[in-house]
């Protein structure tokens, strides 16, 4: 089969184009031809809040990445729907998470969709963003209509889908593991890296900061005065999505200085392994969500999760078996850190459970399942 991945990927950095990536290599394991078609420039500068859109690391060798998608010049969408279009690729997946890319893939989605052999089907991380904005639901009425079919994430999105009266062809199927980040580390290795004591334990809060991702209600939790005398360090790692400055106050009030390890710059993949090897627990307080891949890379490493109950989070982390399903509150929050803290075996039994539950996280089941979208529209 031959097919085109279009989204993020390199010279363009986060987790989109992790994953991208790394579905481009499932399927050329499972035999197919593939390559992926991304950004020259992905959003202008008033939509992006970080300091580059853009890697500093070395591209990968072994996939075939076109640049040629600009979001804000049409003709760049015209030219890349018409190429496919004469190309007619098997299969074409769009990752779509944000209305504001409604336009420029939807219109190469029209466009492709019209040599009537290629099937358009979209990985869909959002179809209702978390910050919502005027426009969204045009703009992702726009895109959604272009395709053929949808994989979603989380049971949440599929639902958002029905809910917008989009009857096409759809499939639920987990985020699959990220497994791209190398091996696990013992933990003294990765603490050793990051020059932390090994005499504390360390919860990790992980990637880009936003409002929605609710690290202000893990500070409030963090400062819940039965866990200020307890041998406990929060790591923040990831870079700042808007003004830093209602978390710098929290940490001011709460007099949090001393207890946390700040590397709020992006962070390379290359030292994902020790962050996540080094923590004890990874907290992901969310005060929206759909999926996140965050619980992906701690499955691989094999790190116990305690996820807030909004969204689909909860649908892959069972309750008491990899870690704590708790209500968005910094009392519940508190309530499970305490918990976590005062009964170390928890942690050995949590760990258990995520090689447990890994298993099911695969990435030829995310391809086997957008092959098998793609020929449920060809007989719909």
């Amino acid at each position: 089969m031959k097919v085109v991945i279009i989204g993020p990927a390199y010279p363009l950095r986060g987790g989109l184009a992790t994953y991208n990536e790394r579905l481009a290599r499932a399927f050329r394991e499972a035999g197919d031809e593939v390559r992926l078609v991304t950004f020259s420039l992905q959003y202008p500068g008033f939509l992006f809040p970080g300091e580059t859109q853009f890697s500093t690391e070395p591209g990968p060798t072994d996939l075939d990445i076109d640049v040629s998608i600009n979001s804000v010049n049409p003709l760049t969408w015209l030219s890349v729907g018409r190429r496919l279009r004469q190309e007619r690729p098997d299969l074409v997946i769009f990752r779509f998470w944000l209305p504001f890319m409604g336009p420029a893939l939807g219109t190469i989605a029209h466009l492709v969709r019209g040599n009537g052999h290629t099937r358009v089907v979209a990985i869909t991380d959002n179809v209702i963003p978390h910050e919502k904005r005027p426009g969204d639901r045009p703009l992702t009425r726009y895109f959604l209509s272009a395709c053929h079919g949808f994989v979603t994430m989380s049971r949440s999105v599929l639902a958002d889908l029905r809910r917008l009266r989009f009857r096409q062809p759809a499939q639920y199927q987990p985020h699959p593991l990220y497994d791209n980040f190398g091996p696990i580390r013992p933990q003294e290795q990765a603490l050793r890296a990051l020059q932390l004591d090994p005499q504390c334990r360390y919860l990790l809060f992980f990637g880009f900061i936003r409002a929605y991702k609710g690290l202000d209600v893990l500070l409030e939790a963090f400062a819940d005065k039965r866990l200020v005398q307890l041998p406990l360090k929060l790591i923040v790692a990831g870079e700042y999505y808007e003004d830093a400055a209602p978390y710098e106050a929290l940490i001011r009030q709460h007099n949090l200085e001393s207890r946390l390890v700040r590397a709020t710059d992006f962070i390379p993949n290359e030292r994902v392994a020790d962050y996540f090897c080094a923590a004890d627990l990874i907290v992901q307080p969310y005060k929206t969500a759909t999926q996140s891949g965050v619980s992906q890379i701690a499955y691989h490493f094999e790190r116990p999760m305690l996820v807030t109950d909004v969204g689909g989070l909860a649908e892959l982390i069972p309750d008491g078996e990899v870690g704590y399903v708790v209500q968005p509150s910094p009392q519940a929050i508190a309530d499970a850190l305490v918990d976590f803290a005062s009964h170390p075996e928890r942690q050995a039994q949590f760990e258990e459970g995520t090689r447990h539950y890994k298993q099911q996280f695969s990435w030829a089941e995310m391809v086997k399942a957008l092959k098998t979208v793609a020929g449920a529209s060809q007989s719909a």
